[in-house]
């Protein structure tokens, strides 16, 4: 419920009191001795989606557009009236001059937006460089990037170019403080031993999560923004609803910038596309939403201004969206194929080594480098298989051009194999343990596709460790440590 208070000018009592006992108001007058060109202040209370049509029926009475008006949320209110008037205006939209409220109060001051934009930057760089989902998600609780979505929404649909110019700059200038802070950041710890040395950010899950982005991503953007205004619009759960809106943002912002950070353009390249594409989806959403939701400027004149400048903004958020959305559909394709391809690479391996021939060798690990950069590119996928043996034999001089074309037939690529074959002895029952990253030939940690053996051929119970170290692998044997060429 709200509590009305409104100033009568001079002469139009009767006429504003008659309106309000049109509605079947309870309303309580006190005489204003305050000031001269004001006879009375009358209160009421009423239902939130009442507050805009009892409020334009009070205009036509003498209430004036500019009339000092105060609009408060109430607890509780005892009325024998309620109930009808609760029937008559039912649910929960908030009134124009309460939305307008709710989205200046989200656009804060310069210093403050600013101040919470670095520090949101600062904890999801943390979050990303340490792969930490929990810290990142800290990082958007302090991220204020949704009063400014909802502003510009907001400022269009009521046709204020102020409003709504303010929001768009706020969005703009923060994302790129985003990208330059987690630029300088990554730039200051690559020097320093809080960041390990040579680490290939690539291969943090939480970065390379915001490297590949598809149309999946566009679910959590239109979510985000719908989310936004229909929680601003009813007044209820815009702190929550921030978060997912930020979420959508600060990470691929501050990826973004860690990619200029260690030179690789394609990470910097492919945040930015994500940030772009839930940015824009998040505006449109929200104006969408305002529109369809009824909110229009208060002066019936204005409506066809109002509605044609939200026809241009929506249309060129549309075309910027459907020409980043080709990138998305792009990454999507290129994401399923070398996903199909290592799936089809890994059972082919796996099947290959199931054959009666080849019963003194046992798979240890299969690394399937091909990522969806990869296949835009044209680099050939490359699969490494690491081989157990009993005992130290002549490995045979075709085993990896077998392999090879049998992957080959099963896939449809051309694809190079490399085949190492490894004896590991044992003076005692190891415990499993976790594989490391595996390193690519070029020293560059790369994904991998493993299979975990736990039974050597020899019928002994052995695991093979894996540990990144200057680009080659160490392998355990007799409790010492050799390097594998």
């Amino acid at each position: 419920m709200r509590l009305v208070q409104v100033l009568i000018p001079n002469g139009n009592r009767e006429s504003v009191l008659s309106a309000l006992d049109d509605h079947g108001i309870d309303y309580a007058v006190f005489d204003e001795t305050g000031r001269g060109e004001f006879e009375a202040l009358v209160q009421f209370p009423v239902p939130p989606t009442g507050v805009e049509p009892i409020l334009h029926d009070l205009r036509h009475a003498g209430i004036s557009e500019n009339a000092y008006t105060i609009v408060i949320p109430t607890r509780t209110v005892v009325s024998q009236r309620l109930h009808a008037l609760q029937a008559l205006y039912p649910g929960t939209r908030l009134s124009r001059g309460e939305l307008r409220a709710n989205a200046l109060e989200l656009a804060p001051a310069i210093s403050m937006y600013f101040a919470f934009i670095v520090l949101s930057t600062l904890i999801a760089t943390t979050g990303l460089l340490l792969d930490s989902a929990a810290t990142i998600i800290g990082a958007m609780v302090v991220a204020p990037l949704m009063g400014p979505a909802i502003t510009a929404s907001v400022g269009s649909v009521l046709n204020e170019p102020d409003l709504a110019g303010r929001g768009v700059t706020l969005q703009v200038t923060g994302l790129l403080l985003a990208i330059g802070v987690a630029a300088v950041l990554g730039a200051v710890l690559r020097g320093t031993v809080l960041v390990p040395p040579g680490i290939d950010i690539r291969t943090i899950p939480q970065v390379a999560e915001r490297t590949s982005p598809n149309f999946l991503s566009l679910f959590l953007a239109f979510g985000s923004g719908i989310a936004g205004a229909i929680s601003v619009s009813r007044g209820s759960g815009s702190t929550l609803v921030g978060v997912a809106i930020a979420v959508a943002l600060i990470p691929p912002a501050a990826t973004a910038g860690l990619g200029l950070a260690w030179g690789y353009l394609g990470v910097a390249g492919a945040a930015s596309v994500l940030v772009l594409v839930n940015l824009l989806s998040i505006n449109l959403s929200a104006l969408v939403v305002f529109w369809l939701s009824g909110y229009r400027p208060e002066r019936a004149e204005h409506h066809t201004t109002a509605f044609t400048s939200v026809r241009k903004r929506a249309t060129v958020l549309v075309v910027a969206l459907v020409v980043l959305s080709a990138v998305l559909g792009v990454v999507t394709l290129a994401s399923y194929q070398t996903t199909t391809f290592d799936h089809q690479a890994t059972t082919e391996t796996e099947r290959f080594f199931d054959g009666p021939d080849r019963s003194a060798y046992v798979l240890d690990s299969v690394r399937i480098t091909y990522e969806p950069h990869d296949l835009l590119v044209g680099t050939k996928p490359a699969v490494t298989v690491v081989v157990g043996q009993a005992e130290p034999a002549a490995a045979p001089p075709d085993f990896a051009d077998r392999l090879e074309r049998d992957i080959e037939e099963a896939t449809g690529e051309d694809v190079a194999v490399r085949v190492e074959f490894v004896v590991t002895q044992e003076t005692e029952p190891l415990p499993p343990t976790e594989v490391g990253r595996f390193h690519r030939p070029d020293g560059e940690i790369g994904p991998s596709t493993t299979r975990r053996v736990t039974e050597s051929p020899a019928g002994q119970p052995g695991e093979r460790r894996t540990v990144p170290r200057a680009g080659r692998h160490r392998f355990v044997l007799h409790g010492e440590t050799i390097n594998d060429p």
